[in-house]
């Protein structure tokens, strides 16, 4: 292994290195990480991408010359996210459009008119979700959380896959967590019933699902010109970690990364022509591939029967099958 390779392995070992913005720093320089070059005349649908990183992802984008596609659930913050993005860059490439991810019905109306308006579109970035303390359920009767993380996701790439194709090579970018690494893939525990819900033990196992889910439709897409990686971005100081955890936010404190940091790969993985192209269904965090588990029963658990649950599960939740290439 190499000298870069040995402390690379020493940060990912360590946790707490690898995660803050103390790994950010040690490995743009190790591996002298190159700006990145212009993507005008992109489109990039991104979900939630009114704050934190996904803010910070559609305005790095936008700087580079991408259009985006604002996909929310709050009209007002999508106006003002693109009234923002206008004025960073002097242009008008920015269209909204308002869903909420966890209602598959919406979900359906924001495919339909990002399809109508976009004929080609280049990326498709999920980063919109949420940990709540209270169980609650989608309009379809889906447990929220996996709703917004899992079966909408999966619905919204579905129903773009046809302007995804027309952009090929395209790519899809599912926004994962840290905390994944704490749950393994159980398809039958992922809509947790209300007399045991923990908040975050269902965000940590919708996690896990949407990592696994990548996987799966990065086989199922790999013809049809799409790329599919999901990434986790570190510990990021985010509007969403200051909401849902507050206490771990003032442990860590100035050891979190800035959203700017926690989506520089989120970034890399939409710009980059090289290895984000060049492969397919890959776990990343600073620009590196990296193993989606880091305990053995997660590890153990990773079966291809339980994968084929998921699978068949996620269809049958989303009611929808993926188009044959």
């Amino acid at each position: 292994m190499t000298a870069r390779g040995l402390v690379d392995s020493f940060l990912e070992a360590s946790v707490v290195g690898s995660f803050t913005r103390i790994g950010f720093a040690v490995r743009r320089r190790l591996d002298h990480w190159r700006d990145l070059g212009t993507v005008a005349g992109r489109v990039v649908v991104i979900t939630g991408a009114t704050s934190g990183l996904g803010y910070a992802v559609a305005h790095r984008l936008a700087e580079l010359g991408a259009d985006i596609v604002i996909v929310a659930r709050d009209a007002k913050r999508a106006e003002q996210t693109r009234a923002a993005l206008q004025a960073v860059t002097g242009r008008a490439g920015f269209d909204v459009v308002i869903a909420e991810l966890g209602d598959l019905a919406a979900v359906q109306r924001a495919a339909a008119a990002i399809r109508e308006r976009h004929p080609r579109v280049h990326a498709l970035v999920h980063n919109a979700g949420s940990l709540d303390d209270i169980r609650s359920e989608s309009p379809q009767g889906i447990e929220q959380t996996v709703a917004t993380h899992v079966v909408g996701p999966f619905l919204l790439t579905t129903l773009l896959q046809p302007v995804l194709q027309a952009a090929a090579p395209a790519r899809v970018i599912f926004v994962s967590s840290g905390g994944m690494y704490t749950e393994p893939l159980d398809v039958a525990a992922l809509e947790m019933p209300a007399a045991t819900y923990d908040g975050v033990k269902a965000y940590a196992r919708a996690k896990r699902a949407q990592v696994t889910l990548a996987g799966l439709l990065a086989e199922h897409l790999r013809d049809a010109g799409i790329v599919v990686h999901a990434m986790h971005p570190g510990w990021a100081d985010t509007p969403g970690v200051a909401r849902s955890l507050p206490r771990f936010r003032r442990i860590v404190g100035p050891l979190l990364r800035s959203p700017d940091e926690g989506a520089d790969t989120l970034a890399w993985l939409v710009a980059d022509d090289g290895a984000p192209l060049a492969t397919s269904g890959a776990f990343w965090l600073d620009r590196r591939p990296r193993s989606p588990h880091r305990l053995a029963r997660t590890r153990a658990a990773d079966t291809a029967e339980e994968r084929a649950r998921l699978w068949a599960w996620v269809h049958e939740r989303s009611g929808q099958a993926l188009p044959r290439t």
